[in-house]
């Protein structure tokens, strides 16, 4: 049967785009003028992860890994807004980590009810309504909802447990476990029974810790071999490691020392992505098997290097449950002192980080495809290019305007800018036409329209084919006559 644990899962997700807002006109008998009524767009709904005790696998993410937040509903005459998008919430099991897929990571999510925004919704369009003003009193556009943001996030389980049994395939740490607590886990004599970390929680007086059980590893497990690499991450929060040891196999050099020496490598050559070294974790060795009396005189004869080495030592049976009781104390002991020295957690501190005096908010860049061309970047001008209707003129307009008050066209001028430069913003280009100061020289035009984008006297793209066909076959054609006449 299919194992039904999943630690790693790629998803896809999609935040609800933003509504549009709406270009309205109030209307009722004996009042012609009105005036703008036009609502504001919804925003789109995020899509939340948030910590539930009740999720211990990844699995959901696995079958279905692509998600989509509602989006937000349009505004409406009447100055009525569109309903906001239902924001998604996607539940994740406690200790999960949420990276980039270059592997950079965002959030580590650990306690119930801990909440990550994965992919923010779009922003509602302003209706003609919020866009009035004194030198437009009337309106005839709206702004055009923003769409939601889409990522692609890598989401790995590392699980949250005070106490990490560690050791070969078949050294017992899975009976370890289901005798120490109400676990289950799968037990058989061969090799790579456990192939899914087993979680247990453990009682010892009025300590309570828990206890995973990370499937077998082989030397070479931090480069990949056998299932110690998949696993490895899940002992990067425990608070001790515990060497459980076979005393009693009959694999040909294998002994208790070389293979905690084997594992310690693996252990120096494996690097957290949480942070921290865990050469600095304690250290635990439990000899298992003593119920066998080949295994009992072996544990006699390496406890006192293992314990010159400054460990502590355990002779266990799983079996016959002999030392179980003194190495529960014993873990409980090292837990809480673990614990106690942990710095307390700090509430989360709001971060202001105001803009610098100096900070325009956009930079103009010379085209390095293009020459003579630019190319604005920054978050304003890029979301007001994502907010216009570029087929309503005065929609043009207000964005050149918006523009303007933002010090585009200064700048533009500074680098060199001349009429007819094109410019990118975004995923827009557009040939750059010098506007009057915004609030200086409101030119009046009909709804829906601007004159400045009327009159206008660059030369049009027939008249510049006219051009280039004078340069190359003189006027009238009288070239291509006298060659004819040669003939």
């Amino acid at each position: 049967m299919a194992s039904r644990f999943v630690d790693r899962a790629v998803i896809h997700l999609a935040a609800g785009d933003g509504g549009n807002g709406c270009a309205s006109v109030h209307r009722e008998k004996f009042k012609p003028l009105g005036g703008p009524d036009g609502g504001n767009g919804g925003n789109g709904g995020d899509v939340l992860l948030i910590v539930d005790p009740n999720v211990h696998t990844l699995l959901d993410f696995h079958f279905r890994p692509h998600a989509r937040a509602g989006n937000g509903k349009l505004g409406q005459g009447g100055n009525r807004a569109g309903a906001a998008g239902e924001t998604l919430e996607m539940r994740v099991p406690s200790g999960t980590v949420v990276m980039t897929e270059d592997g950079e990571i965002l959030a580590d999510l650990v306690g119930p009810g801990t909440t990550f925004v994965a992919a923010q919704g779009g922003r509602g369009g302003l209706g003609n309504a919020a866009l009035a003003s004194k030198a437009r009193r009337a309106p005839g556009f709206a702004l055009l909802g923003e769409p939601g943001e889409t990522r692609d996030l890598v989401l790995e389980l590392r699980s949250v447990a005070d106490v990490g049994l560690l050791g070969f395939p078949s050294a017992g740490k899975s009976s370890l476990i289901s005798v120490l607590s109400a676990a289950k886990p799968k037990i058989a004599d061969y090799p790579f029974t456990t192939l899914v970390p087993n979680l247990g929680v453990i009682t010892a007086g009025s300590t309570v810790f828990t206890m995973a059980d990370v499937p077998g590893l082989i030397p070479g497990a931090s480069e990949g071999k056998g299932l110690g690499l998949d696993f490895l991450r899940h002992i990067e929060r425990c608070a001790v490691l515990v060497h459980v040891v076979d005393c009693a196999t009959f694999e040909p050099g294998r002994d208790p020392l070389s293979d905690i020496d084997a594992l310690e490598e693996e252990l120096a050559r494996y690097t957290p992505s949480l942070g921290g070294d865990l050469a600095d974790r304690p250290r635990v060795v439990v000899l298992n098997k003593i119920d066998i009396p080949d295994a009992a005189e072996l544990a006699e004869f390496v406890r006192p290097e293992l314990e010159a080495r400054g460990l502590s030592v355990f002779e266990i049976s799983t079996a016959s449950r002999q030392g179980l009781k003194e190495l529960t104390y014993a873990l409980a002991a090292v837990v809480e002192k673990y614990r106690s020295e942990q710095p307390a957690p700090e509430p989360a501190k709001v971060v202001l980080r105001p803009m610098a005096v100096d900070d325009a908010g956009f930079t103009v860049e010379l085209d390095p495809e293009e020459e003579g061309a630019f190319i604005i970047r920054g978050s304003r001008p890029e979301r007001w290019i994502r907010q216009t209707n570029f087929g309503n003129d005065e929609a043009v307009g207000y964005l050149a305007d918006r523009l303007n008050r933002l010090g585009v066209e200064e700048v533009l001028a500074r680098k060199g800018a001349v009429p007819g430069s094109p410019v990118t913003i975004g995923d827009v280009q557009f040939e750059w036409e010098p506007s009057t100061p915004a609030g200086v020289a409101v030119h009046l035009s009909g709804r829906g329209t601007d004159v400045r984008l009327e009159n206008t006297s660059r030369i049009g793209a027939a008249e510049r084919k006219e051009a280039r066909r004078i340069r190359r076959d003189g006027p009238d054609g009288v070239e291509d006559e006298d060659e004819m006449d040669d003939e």
